[in-house]
Parts: structure tokens; C-alpha cells; sequence
């Protein structure tokens, strides 16, 4: 039995899905399978930053996502030796971090299991078809295309494909089968987490609660205290050596022990309801793409979850690819365009890989850090700071800095597209929102908005010029470096493209579109 899809996709984990969901929202078809039953049963990473969220709003999620956190007066994020204390030192108090002078969008904190849960039914509404209970057993590709061998209950099956997206974990047999090797730090430390059910009420109230743990009594010196979506139920990890020991040496009054140590309640009524062991470490693929085959989330970087980027740059993994890829199926882009899913994404990948393993040694192990290990501690130049010097039009002059300040935009091509408020006829919008959905041409000019619309029908592309002037107004063009009469490019993932300070031709919109677009 053979079947034909545009993109098959390995993985119905965070990156998986979220691939799909904006390959859908494009309007491009997926076929996700998976080897478990279903999605996450497991709280594991949770919360959704605010870029993240930025692309879920535009995938019509927003409103889900933060029904789906938990209610509560707040969220605390400490390094402590205990959940009762002593503190060492706090880094969030009962609030996210005001984000509203960057991004329409505020932070969420649902769970891995709600998330997947979410971008689950959107995926299958967008269109894409998930298998559960099926794996991977062979591909094969060539010029033309993929050749998969998937094995369910019912047997073997034949898919073609024309793209295969690896969305297959940190271990990734399809990486593997690939030759791509990994590079970074390593094996950090290994730990054993508990889902476990006990009121702890009197020491946390009724706030979401991230605790890093410094204690020499808990296993390994460290640990890890977090919420989950019941209040009354917690993930407790401590540190383990398994070339010494495994679960089976934490016998019940030793896993008791380790519990009531890590919350700082000496009679702590517990029921341990799971119990799994996790290598923690920081890896990042050699490359992030091998012919018609690309790698996301865990299978192109795995890293210590100290910072809580990594569910988040998986779902963005998956965000930044799906319009390459929609674009090049429909033939409104080469294939080299999908070349630069390895030159915008490792980048990026490496940067806050490597800071969330630095954010590691700060919290659970200062004793390893040496000069140098800092972390970068502004979370906005993490989320909204990072450049991409792939698809874009680089300007003289440019370096290519993977950073900038987002706070002060330069509105240089491979910069994300800056969060103005403009008013509308209707209300307040933001830039941001504007985008999403195939190009957006950015002017204050009708000769230019006249142009787009003219270069978009010659070359068959998604490009809508957006006229700031008249009805909607707004101080757009000091953070976008152009004047009134100038045009801004921006790509369906909201970075900029292109620009012209000023007046320009269909000639240089158009040479800027064929860079960008690889035609």
C-alpha cells in the first residue's frame, strides 16, 4: 500500500505538531506520526514565551493556551536549598516579565501535555492527519522525493513524500541515519523526577513554583521542585550517578526521603504516582538539514531546561520552517530557500542551547562554573533579539550580528519586524499582527502599495502591501530605519526581509523577492 504527501513529519512532540499546525495554517498538508499512543501524558517542560506566543496568536491559539495555565496568584522561580527555604536567591516574584513594549502577546505557562494536546486538534483542523502507534522503519530519498516505510498494527505501508521533517527526539534515528553527529557541551548530569501528589499549600500557596535546588543531603547535591496543572501535585527531581546506581536503588523510604528533603516538609504525606530517569545535557546537531530531510526541536538540539527556551524553540523550530517549506511546495520559492533552515536556525539553536546549559551551572552546580559561564540574563534579547542572515537581503555594512537589542530596532533585514501600535479605524493593532500569512510590504506610500500589488501578480507570490497613512496611523518608521515613502519587506514569519529607505522601483522589489525566495 503506497500514499503521497507533501511533508511527512517524524514526531508528535512540541516541534512535530507545531510544524504541522503552521504548515496547515499556510494551507500545505502533513502527515504526522508517532510511536506512542498519544501525545504527553507527562507535565515535562511547560510555559510559553512571549515570541512564542506571538506565533501561536497568529495560528489562533493564544486564547487556548492561556485557558489551558494554570489559575493562579502568581509564579515564583528560585535557587533554594528547599521549597521551605533557605532562598539563595529569587529570580521571578509572582509575575511574568512585562513584555507589553515588544509584543502584542503575553506569556503563558501551559504544560507540555496541555500544549500537545492543543496544537494536536489545531494540526487536525489545519488539515494534517496524525497516526499514533506507528514508527518510522526506513526512508530513502533522492532528487525527486522521500520514500518512507511506516509499520502500524495493520503492517508495513509505503509513503512518498516530497519533504521528511526529523521531529524524532534527542536521540533521532533519523539523525542518526543521516551521519549528521552533535556538538556542545555534553552530558551535564543525569536525574530521577517523581510525579507526585501532597499539599504543600502552607509553603506554596497557591502560585506556579520553579524551584532549582542546592542542598548536599538530596542525591547528587541538586534538585528540582516544579507545579504541575493540579495544585496538589508537583515534579520532584534529584541527581543520580548511573553507572552506580538506578530506580531500583531508591527504595521507597529513600525516595520518601529525597521528597520530603527537596520540599522542606520532614512528615510530608506523599503518593508517588510516576517515576522515570533523564540525561541532562547540551547538544546541538552538526547541521540542521541533509537533502530533502530537516531537523527540529529535540533531534537538532537538546539542552538543560534551566531557562525554559527549550519547548519554547522547539514550537519555533517548527514556526520558522513550515512557510519555507509551504513556499517551495507551492513553486513560489527554489529549494534554496530551505537552505537557510540550517544557516537561521543552528545559530540560534547553539546561543540558547548553550545559555541554558550556563543557566544550569548558576542554578543547580556553581561549583562547575568558571569565568566566563555567565549566562545572558535579559530574556527579551533571547526571545526577540536574535537575528537571521539566511533568506534575507542583507544591507553594506551589515556584519551579521546573531544579536541586537530589541529594545532600540534597527529595522535591519534579518532583524524581527518591530512591535508598533497603529490606529485603525476599528481599534489599536500592532505591526505584529499584520503579519503571518504570506509577505507584507510595509509603506507609507500608495506608489509602493501600487507596486506590490503589481510584482505580486508578475511573480505569482503571497504579498499584500500594508499603507500606514490615512485611516491607520502610527510612529512606524524611526524602529523600521525608513522614511514615509519607504517599504519594508517583511516574511511570513514576521523578520524583515528587505527594505528601501525611500522611493524605489518594481525592479528592486521584485530582485528582492527573487534573492529572498531563491527564484
Amino acid at each position: 500500500m503506497s500514499e503521497r504527501v507533501p511533508v511527512l513529519i517524524v514526531g508528535a512532540g512540541l516541534s512535530g505538531l507545531s510544524t504541522a499546525v503552521f504548515l496547515g495554517l499556510h494551507g500545505t498538508r502533513s502527515l504526522v506520526v508517532e510511536r506512542h499512543a498519544s501525545t504527553s501524558s507527562h507535565p515535562k517542560a511547560r510555559g510559553q514565551q512571549q515570541h512564542t506566543m506571538e506565533a501561536l496568536r497568529l495560528a489562533g491559539l493564544e486564547a487556548e493556551f492561556t485557558a489551558a495555565s494554570p489559575k493562579s496568584r502568581g509564579f515564583l522561580l528560585r535557587i533554594a536549598e528547599s521549597a521551605s527555604g533557605p532562598v539563595f536567591r529569587e529570580i521571578l516574584h509572582d509575575t511574568f516579565l512585562p513584555m507589553g513594549h515588544l509584543t502584542p502577546a503575553s506569556a503563558a505557562d501551559a504544560s507540555q501535555a496541555n500544549a500537545e494536546r492543543i496544537l494536536l486538534a489545531r494540526a487536525r483542523e489545519l488539515g494534517a492527519e496524525v497516526r499514533f502507534g506507528t514508527t518510522l522503519e526506513s526512508f530513502e530519498q533522492d532528487d525527486a522525493g522521500v520514500r518512507a516505510v511506516l509499520a502500524d498494527a495493520g503492517g508495513n505501508r509505503i509513503v512518498q513524500a516530497d519533504y521528511l521533517v526529523a521531529a524524532d527526539g534527542h536521540r533521532s534515528p533519523i539523525r542518526e541515519q543521516l551521519g549528521i553527529g552533535t556538538h556542545g557541551r555534553g552530558t551535564l548530569g543525569h536525574s530521577i523526577h517523581w510525579l507526585v501528589r501532597a499539599d504543600l499549600s502552607h509553603v506554596v500557596g497557591d502560585r506556579q513554583v520553579m524551584y532549582y535546588l542546592q542542598n548536599p543531603r538530596l542525591s547528587g547535591g541538586t534538585g528540582v521542585l516544579a507545579s504541575t496543572d493540579r495544585a496538589d501535585e508537583f515534579v520532584v527531581g534529584v541527581g543520580f550517578d548511573p553507572r552506580r546506581e538506578g530506580l531500583a536503588d531508591f527504595t521507597e523510604q529513600r525516595r520518601l526521603e529525597q521528597i520530603r528533603l527537596a520540599t522542606g516538609v520532614p512528615d510530608l504525606q506523599v503518593e508517588i504516582l510516576q517515576a522515570n530517569t533523564t540525561e541532562i545535557g547540551m547538544r546541538v546537531a552538526d547541521r540542521f538539514s541533509d537533502g530533502r530531510v530537516y531537523l527540529v526541536g529535540d533531534a537538532a538540539h537538546t539542552m538543560p531546561p534551566q531557562g525554559g527556551m527549550g519547548g519554547n524553540t522547539a514550537v519555533m523550530d517548527g514556526f520558522y520552517l513550515a512557510w519555507k517549506l509551504d513556499a517551495v511546495l507551492r513553486g513560489e520559492a527554489g529549494p534554496g530557500l530551505l537552505d537557510s533552515h540550517d544557516a537561521e536556525r543552528r545559530p540560534v539553536g547553539e546561543l540558547i542551547a548553550e545559555n541554558q546549559y550556563r543557566n544550569a551551572l548558576v542554578r543547580n552546580l556553581p561549583d562547575r562554573a568558571v569565568e566566563g559561564d555567565a549566562p545572558i540574563e535579559d530574556p527579551a534579547l533571547l526571545m526577540f533579539g536574535y537575528r537571521h542572515n539566511g533568506a534575507v537581503v542583507r544591507e553594506p555594512g551589515d556584519a551579521g550580528e546573531l544579536l541586537e537589542d530589541p529594545t532600540r530596532p534597527t529595522g535591519r533585514p534579518g532583524s524581527r519586524a518591530p512591535h508598533v501600535v497603529l490606529t485603525t479605524p476599528t481599534g489599536e493593532v500592532s505591526t505584529i499582527d499584520l503579519f503571518g500569512r504570506g509577505f507584507v510590504l510595509l509603506t507609507g506610500s500608495a506608489q509602493w502599495a501600487r507596486t506590490a500589488e503589481r510584482v505580486a501578480t508578475e511573480l505569482g507570490v503571497r504579498l499584500r502591501p500594508q499603507l500606514i497613512g490615512g485611516e491607520t496611523t502610527g510612529d512606524w518608521t524611526g524602529p523600521y530605519g525608513v522614511r514615509e515613502d519607504g517599504a519594508v519587506l517583511v516574511r511570513p514569519d514576521r523578520f524583515i526581509a528587505w527594505r528601501s529607505p525611500g522611493p524605489g522601483t518594481a525592479a528592486d522589489l521584485e530582485k528582492a523577492l527573487r534573492t529572498v525566495l531563491d527564484r
